[in-house]
């Protein structure tokens, strides 16, 4: 027989950890993590062709995000071009999003610390960072879907001792959303390192890497009410054996 004190904690948690994923999940297929905004002259006589080609130079495809509106994502780069080219100048003209999309091979290329000479020494540190930022929101989503199955069997099983189990794993998962966020403003300030944006561009944080943040919380949130249901109900179920042998 579970408290209802414990139904409620576990019946809040499990929709807390929904929340968080549904969040996580929708930061990581969008492209807004970090952008930049430009003046409108500021992209003038600059080809902006360059960011859809298939071999992928970074220092080329970061001017050209700087001076083109563009926006960072984890899977994404994105540039606003005119949708139209007319042989006279609009006062209003029209934009539409070109993006680059990363495929997994590219993900784990490595970065040197003189961009676009790939001759020079590899920078470990933007290496790994670029690939910890894509991989640990993916290890975060795992670590809860496999929460939900461990609490799957634990219903059918009717047993509140795998919840333990169930708040570590939400635990973790809450780690891997903060370390993901922390790779990428880190490896964003390092890129800003070695190749400067202009001091016309503004520079800020996108939507969706709020998104991440925001699943953050939530999962350990979730993580706190399944250990504290837990741990509560262990220690109830040992003092009511106790009582009954005494």
């Amino acid at each position: 027989m579970v408290d209802n004190r414990y139904a409620t904690a576990l019946v809040i948690g499990s929709v807390l950890s929904l929340l968080a994923a549904v969040y996580l999940s929708a930061a990581v297929g969008t492209q807004h993590w970090y952008q930049y905004s430009s003046p409108p002259d500021a992209h003038n006589g600059s080809n902006a062709s360059l960011l859809s080609d298939d071999e992928f130079d970074e220092k080329t495809s970061s001017e050209i995000l700087y001076l083109h509106n563009g926006t960072m994502g984890l899977w994404w780069w994105c540039i606003l071009v005119p949708s139209q080219s007319h042989w006279f100048k609009e006062p209003e003209p029209k934009f539409k999003r070109q993006c680059k999309r990363f495929t997994l091979p590219q993900q784990f290329l490595p970065k040197y610390k003189h961009l676009g000479n790939h001759d020079n020494e590899e920078d470990l540190l933007r290496t790994y960072l670029w690939r910890c930022q894509f991989l640990l929101p993916l290890v975060s989503l795992a670590l809860v879907f496999l929460s939900g199955l461990v609490g799957f069997c634990a219903c059918l099983c009717r047993s509140f001792t795998p919840t333990l189990a169930v708040g570590v794993l939400h635990l973790l998962a809450a780690l891997c959303s903060l370390g993901s966020v922390c790779c990428f403003l880190a490896g964003v300030d390092l890129l800003h390192l070695y190749a400067k944006p202009p001091d016309k561009v503004a520079k800020s944080l996108g939507w969706s890497l709020y998104l991440a943040l925001i699943s953050f919380p939530l999962q350990m949130m979730a993580s706190a009410l399944f250990l504290w249901a837990a741990r509560s109900h262990r220690k109830n179920y040992t003092r009511m054996i106790a009582y009954r042998v005494a």
